[in-house]
């Protein structure tokens, strides 16, 4: 199996806050990534450290093999994305491609060209007269057209409205599919992680929650229901998730690797909440 992205016991410390705390992951080539976690989770801090604009505390991470930014060459292979998708407001779109040419030896000029033109962008507007969603294009065209092997995006259509979200994740899945590039997509906006993750990685107080393909970890998860306060025995090696109760039914979320009597499918929004809800619980009584 080839790997993008390997990190053991990872750790990052500002001063006296923990913004990350043990992280240990494994990350296969050729998955979209969905990072989620709530604000000051250490999403950011997880991504900056995997393209190398920070240094982690201990432990170590890999990507694409090596360690972070430690080449030319090594960071031609990742294109980034910063949050609010940031581009030079004073440049025109032209302007970015050309200076993305200049800067990276890879750069695929037909698919830069050719978004743009798909887009509807003028190659002689300003950037900074842009909508917001035209921005986020921009950005994920000159990010995609470095021609790497890893795309890392930091919540870049957060601010973005439903359609303008949708024309981004639709051209982020063509790049994927024309590069076979991998992406790790932070965000907080599960419906739209969703449509396109087929990896995730939850992140609740700097630490890990769960990990894995969306696949298996959607196959492992079960909701169970019953009458409010009828007692619901565990399942023979299930571990409770979370429970909740309403004046009408009780529900448990339980991740169990075989069958679960009456146990119903869970989407991974729910399976999502539910370790988010526990962190936030665990953590409100340390």
């Amino acid at each position: 199996m080839t790997v993008v992205i390997h990190t053991e016991g990872l750790s990052k410390r500002y001063r006296r806050r923990l913004a990350l705390d043990d992280c240990t992951v494994t990350v296969p080539a050729g998955r979209i990534v969905g990072l989620v976690g709530p604000n000051g989770a250490g999403k950011s801090t997880l991504l900056g450290l995997v393209c190398g604009m920070i240094a982690p505390t201990s432990g170590t991470i890999e990507v694409l093999g090596h360690r972070p930014a430690v080449s030319a060459e090594q960071l031609s292979r990742v294109g980034f994305v910063a949050q609010d998708a940031p581009v030079y407001s004073r440049l025109t779109v032209g302007e970015h491609l050309r200076l993305g040419a200049r800067l990276n030896p890879r750069w695929h000029r037909e698919l830069a060209e050719r978004r743009i033109r798909l887009r509807g962008l003028d190659l002689g507007q300003k950037a900074g007269s842009l909508s917001g969603g035209q921005r986020a294009q921009l950005a994920l065209t000159v990010a995609a057209a470095k021609r790497a092997d890893l795309l890392v995006l930091d919540e870049p259509v957060a601010a973005l409205d439903p359609l303008a979200r949708r024309g981004f994740m639709r051209d982020l899945l063509d790049f994927v599919d024309e590069l076979k590039v991998s992406v790790v997509l932070s965000s907080h906006l599960l419906g739209d992680l969703e449509q396109v993750c087929d990896h995730l990685i939850v992140l609740a107080d700097g630490r890990v929650q769960i990990a894995g393909d969306v696949a298996d970890l959607l196959a492992a998860h079960h909701r169970i229901t019953g009458r409010p306060g009828s007692p619901h025995p565990l399942p023979e090696g299930a571990e409770l998730i979370h429970a909740e109760q309403t004046r009408g039914e009780s529900s448990m979320i339980v991740r169990c690797p075989g069958p679960v009597p009456g146990g119903e499918p869970v989407d991974l929004e729910d399976m999502t909440l539910a370790y988010l809800t526990r962190a936030s619980m665990t953590g409100a009584h340390r």
